[in-house]
């Protein structure tokens, strides 16, 4: 017998986790327009104007701009895929999880992988890089520029530099700063780099932004084996994209979402945005120092704008604060994995949701769950919060 289902109707949830971050009103506007089909003229329309906006988010003036179906890890796997060959060496500087993510997929290419490994939120030193890339003379170089297992920002310039005297194409992971923070591709001399929708860009998950410099678009073509992936294939994607012929069904839904959520970078101004991140960023540890914590990367110069690591105080259960949250708040953070798990929050402070009323809150309900479990702040959060960003 036919049952009767009431229409579907998702929680409100403020979400300050590593990704999804919270989405702006404007983009769920183009997500209800009306879906066209993935060979319609107003489909390229709208994936023209990503492959322009994304330049200006990319800071490049790369003309190989496109949007994966895909979360970020897609992009990943397309970058990987489509440069590292098989017998080929792949150097990986590696500092966190989705670091190791990235040799993995580079190992099962055939690639020789060598790996710079460091504890998990250390550092690289640039002149153990440079000696590094020299050393091992690699076809390919990749690093995560913004890491999001641990909350470190990883200097991309040192390394690009390294790797083209050798010779090397980089690979960058910017998942978690594009949008947020100076990617730079072409002051950095990044040569690939991908990234994801729901996190700096205020979107959905679901594609994954990557662009190609000049070096990389000559290394793609003169390639002999052929990509062992074929719907990552970045050659067959750009015919799709470029030449309007069939490759796969895009989502003209999550294109519009993308192209709103590009729109408003764009409006914002790039400095303005990361200047706005910058800021909150530094009122969020403001607080998080007047509560007594720590931040798990200790140079201030190393730590992501977007994605911040506080270590978990003494006593304090993780899992029953971030229930707490979820239950009384509505709020979603998120906890730390491998070595790091039970040691450290992981709190996004990206995109739609970094805003000063969001830090004050954030800061405020988190103190209270502390409190839940008998933590008493040493300081005001709040004031130290409102200190910072009136300076």
């Amino acid at each position: 017998m036919p049952q009767k289902y009431a229409p579907l109707q998702a929680p409100r949830r403020l979400l300050f986790g590593p990704g999804p971050s919270m989405v702006a009103p404007r983009v769920y506007q183009a997500m209800s327009q009306n879906v066209v089909g993935h060979l319609d003229p107003f489909f390229f329309e709208v994936a023209d104007q990503i492959r322009t906006l994304l330049g200006y988010a990319f800071s490049t003036g790369n003309s190989f701009n496109i949007a994966i179906s895909g979360t970020g890890s897609a992009g990943m796997e397309a970058a990987v895929a489509n440069f590292a060959e098989p017998g080929r060496k792949f150097a990986l500087l590696s500092n966190g999880f989705f670091g190791d993510r990235i040799g993995e997929m580079a190992r099962r290419q055939g690639s020789t992988v060598v790996r710079l490994a460091k504890d998990w939120g250390e550092p690289f030193d640039a002149q153990e890089v440079r000696e590094f890339i020299h050393r091992e003379q690699p076809h390919m170089v990749g690093f995560v520029q913004a890491e999001t297992s641990t909350g470190m920002f990883n200097q991309a310039r040192p390394i690009c530099e390294a790797a083209h005297q050798a010779g090397a194409l980089t690979i960058a992971d910017c998942v978690t700063s594009l949008g947020g923070m100076p990617v730079l591709v072409d002051e950095n001399g990044i040569d690939i780099a991908y990234s994801c929708t729901q996190k700096g860009l205020g979107c959905p998950p679901g594609l994954a932004p990557i662009t190609l410099g000049p070096r990389a678009l000559e290394r793609l073509k003169a390639r002999t084996v052929p990509v062992q992936s074929w719907y990552l294939d970045l050659q067959l994607l750009d015919t799709f994209y470029s030449g309007h012929k069939y490759h796969h069904t895009a989502s003209a839904t999550l294109f519009y979402a993308l192209r709103e959520g590009l729109a408003i970078v764009a409006e914002e101004g790039l400095e303005s945005r990361w200047e706005r991140h910058r800021r909150n960023h530094l009122a969020f540890v403001a607080g998080i120092e007047a509560m007594g914590l720590s931040m798990h990367v200790e140079d201030p110069a190393n730590r992501l704008w977007t994605l911040n690591t506080p270590r978990i105080p003494a006593g304090v259960d993780d899992t029953r604060l971030r229930q707490y949250l979820l239950s009384e708040h509505g709020m979603e953070i998120a906890g730390g994995f491998g070595p790091l798990a039970g040691k450290v929050f992981r709190i996004g402070t990206m995109g739609y949701g970094s805003t000063r009323e969001n830090i004050l809150m954030l800061l405020e309900a988190l103190e209270a769950a502390l409190k839940q479990q008998g933590y008493r702040s040493a300081g005001n959060p709040r004031a130290a919060a409102e200190k910072s960003l009136a300076e």
